[in-house]
């Protein structure tokens, strides 16, 4: 009997010090893996992009060294680390030992930041505490004060030396713990990712990113890379837009001062969006103090709210929606927008420590009232502008209600399960009932129907004939595609649904890979020019309809033989001109005779099994396209409406296949 372990008073205990964070990291960063560890990372340079944007310090040096380390550099104040006769402590015990600690906890009564990224007093204490060791060194009040930690716990005594009084800023250099973390390995691209938002959003602010990790190719030097916008969001949105764009960018700022609830003290907000429209890029970000909202939150329901509602009232008022037609959609909207917003607040609600969404209610109705007030400017001030973009919106508006209308109409014709009552023309199923074992054959016409049904395994080998030429999926729009019983009876028969999506599209989608009903989909055809065409024909109808069956290697194809070459002992089976070769040698002075292999209707039930069904003995060619790009460039030139492309793949290529013509 499993002993009762005592639970009472003395069960209850709380963690000290450096545990507090050790034990449970994610707590403070989000996550005990890579995610929590680059969250540490974002802790430290918020204070040194805070520093900068009260006027302290126009650049930041991060490098990321070859033992996992990590340095931030800034040129601001310092941080203060000497003696706090207030608190009765030195403030390199408030700054890195204690949470909770800091000073910015008075932003909105006038304090030192107004506007800041970290307000509450964790992130220094909580990356010390989870580090391996932590290296601090500041200049401020003409002195230079260093500090060494290990695991939490300070390694000697703070350094105090006279220094040049011109010289202030902070240096922080920390290698994360794998005691802490799962994993410590920050790839190069986070920093590139996060360093380049926060000069997005940091006008003139430049970041230096230096990487003793990775090398410059061209210098064999550590890798370098600077980010800096002059106008900040203006700047990058014009940027991802390009000169293309189907409206030039706009950008606006403004202040208000409210609060979130009656009975909680006033703030202050300050807001600023740049857009424009494009119908080739689209993009949303928003950030917030600095932090990017990856999950929105406030900023986010402004947005949808201002401009559908700006967008809808211009075509409500030019009579541009047809009568009955249904409103836009934020969808619509956001299928031609290159939207960025940055605000600030003197007191802000972050959904979690991490800042990837704020739930402020008064930040949400300022901005919404701040857009919207733009944005009727905006529409006023330039209405051949405003005229583009609406049209531009109906226009997505029309196109996602018929891809709709579509995406309904091919989920309910596919949708139909195959059963008695409505069984698909000429299929032959297999017993088995497990698509682990289940193989469908897709042959061409009834004769090598005949041929493959009665050479089969019917326990676990089921047939799907093609019936004429099947249709060139490639250059057919879907509407053409789907009134084709063949591909429809075929797209029935396999069970898994069509792919449809796209970036522009994806809610077209109805496949589905577990509703697949067999392990393997095999194309069988002769080898002829007319096999390797309706081959040819089927694997586009795959590449275009089903992928997915192709990049994760559900479809073969069935190589039959060219020749067949009989002495009185054996019957050998060639399937390329080198392997005739070498049979031929091998039978030597004996007599034999060859000829080309019959098409598959012609082969007899034990060959047919021998060459094609038998897995013992057939061969099957995996289709498994590596550069899908590619492919699709191959599919285009032979049978899309590349016609230049096609005619110099001839110019280049043609002599290859001048054996294979029917001249006669």
């Amino acid at each position: 009997m499993k002993q009762q372990k005592a639970y009472g008073n003395e069960s209850i205990s709380s963690l000290k010090g450096a545990d507090r964070v050790r034990l449970r990291p994610a707590v403070i960063f989000g996550s005990d893996g890579l995610e929590g560890c680059e969250h540490a990372v974002f802790e430290i340079l918020s204070n040194a992009i805070d520093e900068a944007r009260e006027g302290y310090g126009r650049q930041i040096l991060v490098t990321r060294y070859e033992d996992h380390s990590i340095e931030v550099e800034d040129f601001g104040r310092g941080c203060p680390v000497d003696w706090n006769e207030k608190e009765g402590k030195y403030n390199w015990e408030l700054v890195f030992c204690e949470l909770y600690a800091g000073g910015k906890y008075q932003n909105n009564a006038g304090g030192d930041y107004e506007f800041s990224l970290g307000l509450n007093g964790l992130g220094s204490c909580a990356t010390q505490y989870s580090s391996e060791y932590f290296d601090a060194t500041v200049r401020r009040d003409g002195f230079k004060y260093t500090l060494h930690f290990e695991k939490g716990e300070l390694v000697g005594k703070m350094k105090k030396e006279p220094t040049d009084r011109k010289a202030t800023g902070s240096v922080f250099r920390w290698k994360p713990d794998l005691e802490v973390f799962t994993d410590i390995d920050i790839p190069k691209e986070y920093f590139e990712d996060i360093l380049k938002r926060q000069a997005v959003v940091n006008a003139g602010l430049t970041l230096n990113f230096t990487d003793e990790k990775e090398k410059d190719p061209a210098t064999g030097k550590p890798w370098k890379e600077s980010w800096c916008y002059e106008h900040g969001i203006a700047d990058y949105v014009a940027e991802t837009a390009g000169e293309d764009s189907l409206t030039p960018v706009f950008s606006c700022e403004s202040e208000a001062t409210g609060r979130d609830r009656d009975d909680q003290p006033e703030y202050k907000v300050k807001m600023s969006a740049a857009f424009c429209f494009s119908n080739k890029v689209q993009l949303l970000e928003y950030y917030h103090n600095s932090s990017w909202l990856e999950h929105g939150g406030s900023p986010e329901h402004a947005v949808r709210t201002a401009f559908v509602y700006q967008i809808n009232k211009y075509l409500k008022d030019k009579n541009l929606y047809k009568k009955g037609e249904s409103a836009i959609s934020f969808q619509d909207v956001q299928d031609c927008l290159v939207y960025v917003s940055s605000s600030f607040s003197t007191r802000t609600s972050y959904e979690n420590q991490t800042k990837k969404a704020i739930t402020n209610k008064f930040v949400s109705q300022a901005m919404t009232d701040f857009l919207k007030h733009y944005l009727e400017v905006y529409f006023l001030e330039k209405p051949d502008e405003a005229q583009k973009i609406c049209q531009q919106v109906l226009v997505n508006k029309q196109s996602r209600e018929h891809a709709e209308k579509t995406r309904q109409s091919i989920k309910k014709t596919l949708s139909t399960q195959i059963d008695l009552a409505n069984r698909v023309q000429k299929f032959v199923d297999c017993r088995t009932k497990d698509a682990s074992r289940r193989e469908l054959y897709i042959v061409e016409g009834d004769s090598a129907m005949g041929a493959v049904k009665t050479s089969r395994d019917s326990e676990y080998q089921a047939i799907m004939p093609i019936r004429g030429k099947i249709l060139n999926c490639l250059k057919a729009d879907y509407a053409r595609i789907f009134k084709s019983d063949v591909i429809v009876d075929l797209i029935k028969v396999m069970g898994c649904g069509v792919e449809l999506g796209g970036k522009h599209n994806k809610e077209l989608a109805t496949f589905n890979l577990d509703n697949l009903r067999f392990n393997k989909i095999v194309i069988c055809t002769d080898a002829d020019v007319d096999g390797y065409q309706i081959r040819t024909l089927v694997l586009t109808m795959l590449y275009r309809l089903t992928p997915t069956l192709i990049n994760e290697g559900y479809v073969y194809i069935a190589e039959s033989p060219l020749y067949e070459i009989t002495t009185k002992d054996r019957t050998y089976f060639a399937y390329t001109e080198p392997e005739k070769a070498t049979f031929l040698e091998e039978i030597g002075d004996k007599k034999y005779t060859i000829q080309r292999s019959k098409g598959l209707g012609e082969n007899d039930p034990e060959m047919m099994w021998l060459t094609t069904m038998n897995p013992e003995s057939r061969r099957l060619i995996k289709v498994m396209p590596t550069d899908v790009e590619r492919t699709a460039q191959v599919f285009d030139i032979l049978l899309g409406d590349n016609l230049a492309g096609r005619k110099e793949h001839i110019a280049q290529h043609g002599a290859e296949y001048l054996d294979d013509l029917d001249v006669s």
